[in-house]
């Protein structure tokens, strides 16, 4: 029996740095679903936010606070602020290289609702990118590949490893500690900007398994998305454009985002979002991202990724405009956890970055505090690892297995629905008979004859209609109609 003395599931920024964190000396083994990049974490382009010195905390949190709804837990965006100082600093003395000027000082940029410049970036606009492939280089320990999770083993409160497919193959992981880094549940839903591997398994078996989910009715929808594209996963334009001054316009080139919030472009993303979804709704009109106050080889320096990719796609930055829409981002809601990513009433199971819900993110997440949530509390959760004192244990049989039937026939044209449901009735804006109608299709789907794993995403889907449902009261990025 192969037995590991941590298991991490998911190989994006939270995974990696966990890892970079774990002793060469512990046995590990690290598994994502496709290749190792096929992440959100390698999606990311706008940066990470840090706290700029001690000063800068305060207003960081309050920042957090705010675009979160004060629906926030207090003490622990206080630990996301003060420990940043700590793992930037620490990200940087293993040799990650940011933006910086010609001195040498790192660059720093603004994005909606922060009230001062405090987001450092790498390659402009590929940060996550840059990121990703530093932490790859990092890691220490074994990275298996082609490995989806479909069962967590637990027994009597404690988790003893997972059943998984590797290369189309059902295989039994055992592991002293399970470490959930398998992010969000972009997949759900039609439009979204996530990784084509990110797709609420987990958050499905959790709910199978009776482990809480909380806030799962805040999912959030990026405001500027370029959507014109046959794939699930939409092309996002990160919100350091409009932090650096790039406006939302109209088909006349009205801004018209000044009608919802007197900051205009740079309120907090669920009250962009909502207005780009609601002005196009009401007026019939197409809003874009207009780029025209840039100057060229600003632009093209400091936005080459963007630049390039529309570039193949016919587009000149900065003088043409793009036609946008939002699209789901990033769930606020998760796994619920504490500030050291476990979970209550189990051992030897863990989670953090997006997978979890530690209460960082309120109603609403603060634009690039995603990445620095998965090194803060991967710091924390590994020094609460290690100082665990270990019981030897016998690992029971576990022998039910769903290895057979992961996939049945009609599985695609279900999923299709489900995630048209998802973005029209589960979206931006929400109505009770929506979510009623929305709830009744999910019922309906999970009694036809599914896979094991469009089971688990419906289950995820339950969660999130069933919190949304409960909270009739419009907050964050949940808003409600009637």
């Amino acid at each position: 029996m192969e037995k590991y003395d941590v298991l991490i599931i998911g190989a994006g920024l939270a995974g990696l740095y966990t890892a970079s964190l774990l002793p060469k000396e512990k046995k590990v083994l690290v598994v994502c679903k496709d290749i190792p990049w096929e992440c959100n974490t390698f999606y990311a382009q706008g940066g990470m936010v840090t706290a700029l010195n001690e000063a800068d905390i305060a207003s960081h949190v309050e920042d957090t606070l705010k675009a979160g709804s004060f629906h926030n837990n207090r003490k622990v965006v206080e630990i996301l602020s003060k420990t940043s100082l700590e793992t930037t600093a620490d990200i940087i003395a293993k040799g990650m290289q940011f933006d910086t000027d010609a001195e040498g000082n790192l660059l720093y940029t603004k994005e909606a609702a922060h009230s001062t410049e405090r987001i450092i970036h790498a390659g402009g606009d590929a940060t996550g990118r840059y990121m990703h492939y530093f932490m790859m280089l990092q890691n220490k320990h074994q990275l298996q590949k082609n490995t989806l999770v479909y069962d967590l083993l637990i027994e009597q409160g404690r988790c003893y490893g997972v059943k998984a497919s590797v290369n189309y193959e059902p295989t039994t992981i055992y592991a002293d500690e399970v470490i959930i880094a398998s992010g969000g549940i972009g997949s759900l839903y039609a439009y979204n900007t996530n990784s084509r591997t990110v797709s609420a398994d987990i958050h499905g078996i959790c709910v199978e398994k009776g482990i809480a989910l909380a806030d799962m009715e805040f999912m959030q929808f990026h405001p500027t998305v370029f959507v014109d594209t046959p794939y699930a996963r939409k092309l996002l334009l990160t919100e350091a454009l409009r932090g650096e001054g790039a406006y939302v316009v109209d088909d006349e080139g009205r801004r018209f985002l000044f009608d919802y919030d007197e900051r205009g472009e740079l309120a907090s993303r669920d009250i962009v979002s909502r207005g780009i979804f609601d002005y196009k709704r009401k007026t019939g009109k197409q809003a874009y991202l207009d780029f025209s106050m840039f100057e060229e080889g600003f632009f093209k320096e400091r936005f080459p990724n963007i630049t390039r990719t529309f570039e193949t796609l016919g587009y000149d930055f900065p003088q043409d405009k793009v036609p946008i829409s939002p699209a789901f981002h990033y769930a606020n809601g998760g796994i619920k956890c504490d500030e050291n990513g476990t979970i209550l009433g189990m051992k030897g199971l863990y989670v953090i970055g997006e997978a979890a819900c530690t209460g960082v993110h309120g109603a609403n997440r603060l634009a690039s505090n995603s990445l620095l949530e998965s090194v803060v509390f991967a710091k924390r959760m590994v020094a609460h690892l290690l100082n665990k004192v270990y019981e030897v244990l016998e690992t029971p049989v576990f022998e039910k297995d769903y290895a057979n039937i992961l996939h049945k026939e009609n599985d695609k044209i279900y999923k299709e629905a489900l995630r048209k449901v998802m973005w029209e009735d589960i979206g931006i804006i929400r109505t009770t008979k929506g979510l009623h109608e929305a709830k009744n299709l999910i019922y309906d789907m999970k009694n036809k004859e599914i896979g094991r794993l469009l089971a688990l995403r419906l289950h995820t889907a339950s969660a999130i209609v069933d919190a949304a449902l409960t909270r009739t009261e419009s907050l964050g990025s949940h808003y409600i109609e009637s």
